[in-house]
């Protein structure tokens, strides 16, 4: 057993091998500059966890691992590779992490970690018994990753820093491709040509699965056809796996399966939104395309209740609704904000904005401003800057972008906070967009409505 030291820990990415590690029976310690719900939690798990950074905190490690987000001067990265011990990056890591399993990698701009978590969910109630790191945690297994014992390790394959670089899939899963982080890929053609890289690593017997929906993704299945096996799924008439007869049931989408022209069966969804078919549908085509049984997979589908910060329903006090959300791409916000009409017709749907990097919120002004103006309301926070310095700007421009009465800047929680617990009204439905910390928010709103009515309740107005 090795002992790896995690620098970076408390984040999406770093936590979830960190559990894989301690599950096998590892040895791990990590450091970071916030105790995050993911830092807590790996620390209960059993990691030797230190807030803040210093030289020290490598003491007895076989190997460092460090984030995206941290830089090389670092003090545990120089003392690391002043004592010798490698250092490495999330992605040059993966190929240790996930040998001896078939690797079922899902990429894509948008959905992936909600793709990654169903078909988590579907193998685990296959018994497969699946390893897996996800991006969001996976409600009813209430984690982000395992080290399972069976043949099969599902990831969600993240593009940022070319994570996905680190995979040699045997089935990878494209959702679709659409310019973002300009921090990492500055034009649009940098972009597709990760995609590009990614899916020449998948395995000569393997396969891809790609959205024929998303023209870019088909574009990319076309250009490629010639080097790898690719089959297409989505609603398109060409698709290999098609979804066809969508309808809503008590606002969830419920869809028929085909494999080229056989009959899957009927697919009922617990997840909101158009966006969560094409989703299901990428799923189970990996599940079929690993031959195992559909209709059981069909069956647990069914079942699935979601990803945490996906669409995640908090609560429902005083008639109101509070909904947490990932989102922090245009595409991501407008798909959500129609999963809810969806979900909540005839209710007043409020969006609580936090902007995630100045890169991307400047790049993307106008598409984030057209986004939020589907909602009804909306409340813009400020930027939540990440791996960024702020270079002067501001996302109050998109709020007063959007029509006169619509939107309002809030720069901190608290004003934030006391603006919406004095606007909102029975029936509302609020949905908190955040890639950074605006879980604050969500959770302060859900407090302030349960205080009020317990006053109410009491006779104390």
């Amino acid at each position: 057993m090795k002992h790896f030291h995690l620098i970076g820990i408390g984040g999406t990415g770093l936590s979830a091998i960190a559990r894989v590690l301690l599950e096998k029976g590892h040895t791990v310690s990590g450091s970071d500059q916030f105790a995050s719900p993911l830092f807590k939690s790996v620390t209960a798990a059993g990691a030797q966890t230190f807030l803040g950074h210093a030289a020290e905190h490598i003491a007895g490690a076989d190997l460092v691992i460090c984030s995206s987000a941290i830089a090389d001067d670092n003090l545990e990265v120089v003392a690391a590779k002043a004592q010798g011990i490698p250092v490495l990056k999330r992605s040059e890591f993966l190929k240790e992490l996930t040998r001896g399993k078939e690797t079922l990698a899902i990429a894509g701009s948008h959905g992936k970690t909600t793709t990654t978590a169903i078909l988590i969910w579907i193998l685990d109630q296959l018994g497969t018994d699946p390893s897996f790191i996800a991006g969001g945690v996976v409600n009813q297994l209430g984690c982000n990753a395992r080290a399972g014992t069976g043949p099969y390790f599902a990831i969600e394959a993240d593009e940022y820093d070319y994570m996905f670089l680190g995979l040699t899939p045997k089935i990878a899963v494209v959702t679709n491709i659409e310019h973002d982080h300009p921090d990492c890929f500055p034009t649009e053609l940098d972009y597709q040509e990760a995609f590009t890289a990614f899916l020449r690593r998948v395995q000569p017997d393997g396969l891809a699965l790609m959205c024929f929906d998303h023209p870019a993704t088909r574009a990319l299945a076309e250009e490629l056809s010639s080097e790898l096996s690719i089959r297409g799924y989505g609603t398109s008439p060409d698709a290999v796996y098609r979804a066809t007869d969508i309808t809503f049931v008590e606002g969830f989408p419920q869809f028929k399966l085909w494999f080229e022209e056989q009959n899957l069966g009927l697919v009922k969804l617990r997840i909101p939104g158009t966006l969560n078919v094409l989703n299901a549908t990428a799923a189970l085509a990996v599940v079929n395309q690993l031959g195992l049984d559909l209709t059981s997979a069909i069956d647990a589908v069914s079942a699935f209740t979601g990803a945490g910060r996906r669409f995640e329903v908090l609560g429902e006090t005083k008639g109101i609704t509070v909904i947490d959300d990932y989102g922090h791409h245009p595409t991501e916000l407008a798909a959500t904000l129609d999963a809810a009409r969806s979900r909540y017709p005839n209710r007043r749907i409020w969006a609580a904005w936090q902007p995630h990097t100045y890169s991307r919120t400047r790049s993307l002004e106008n598409d984030f401003t057209q986004a939020l103006d589907t909602a009804d309301k909306v409340v813009v926070l400020k930027i939540y800057a990440a791996r960024e310095e702020n270079p002067g700007y501001s996302a109050e421009v998109i709020a007063e972008a959007l029509p006169s009465g619509k939107a309002v800047y809030k720069p901190d929680f608290d004003s934030a906070s006391a603006y919406l617990l004095q606007e909102l009204q029975p029936r509302d439905v609020l949905i908190v967009f955040s890639a950074g910390d605006a879980t604050q928010l969500s959770q302060d709103i859900m407090l302030g409505l349960s205080q009020t009515e317990a006053k109410e309740m009491s006779g104390h107005e």
